[in-house]
């Protein structure tokens, strides 16, 4: 498989000799894969970076460290050589870089923070999917806080122990809110006419492979998300201050 550079923009948040953080949109694949060669952010970060990435993963996955699914917005880090290649691998797998989410969930969560503790693996069922104790299941843990609550949606932020494929969807589906829009584990049912799942990764922290010290980068929510959100602050005030 030939992964070609393209010059497709991106938003870099940060960049060193070592590092490249970025702000992935939602729609945007991580990685090349069989069937979708072109417009993923490899294609665009080699253009930007030509032979200054990493090689650990290969020429198809150069500097990419871990990934967040197409249609997940939000922050990203990407290795610029081995070093820097080893030292963030290994900090996910102490997990100790820091993650947050901000996820639209379906229905009310009452209770205010919670922890989902459950292992993941493939749905035996469909191949596309993951699934709580399924095949080859990892341990899975996801820590989660509610931000505020809209009656029939609840915003949340969410926190990653581990880095499951799909984890926080998973679980969050699995205890009876899945994410709003999310096209496999959500409802079938989409109001907003978004794109995909409402879930951005809004902070990412870790410390820097050469100098030694804790980098925490934030990022804002897209505009599509921030539109929902109003759009149900909006209905959640006039229910509490209905027009007389």
């Amino acid at each position: 498989m030939v992964v070609e550079a393209e010059n497709i923009p991106l938003d870099i948040v940060y960049e060193d000799d070592d590092v490249l953080v970025v702000n992935k949109p939602s729609g945007m694949v991580v990685h090349p894969a069989v069937g979708n060669l072109n417009g993923t952010l490899v294609n665009a970060i080699m253009y930007h970076c030509g032979d200054r990435l990493s090689s650990i993963n290969g020429v198809i996955r150069p500097g990419i460290v871990h990934r967040i699914d197409k249609d997940t917005s939000g922050l990203l880090m990407v290795a610029k050589n081995d070093k820097a290649h080893v030292s963030l691998s290994q900090q996910l797998y102490e997990h100790t870089i820091t993650r947050k989410y901000i996820a639209l969930v379906q229905d009310n969560i009452r209770q205010d923070t919670g922890t989902i503790d459950l292992p993941i693996g493939r749905d035996v069922k469909n191949r596309m999917k993951k699934a709580v104790d399924g095949a080859g299941a990892k341990n899975a843990v996801t820590h989660f806080r509610v931000i505020e609550r809209y009656g029939e949606y609840t915003l949340v932020e969410c926190r990653l122990e581990t880095g499951r494929t799909h984890q926080i969807r998973v679980h969050m589906a699995y205890i009876k809110h899945p994410l709003v829009g999310d096209p496999i584990y959500g409802s079938k049912k989409q109001p907003f006419q978004v794109q995909g799942q409402l879930l951005h990764a809004g902070l990412l922290g870790f410390i820097h492979p050469t100098t030694g010290e804790y980098m925490e980068f934030r990022q804002e929510l897209p505009e599509e998300f921030r539109n929902v959100i109003n759009v149900l602050r909006k209905e959640a005030a006039e229910r509490n201050h209905p027009l007389r």
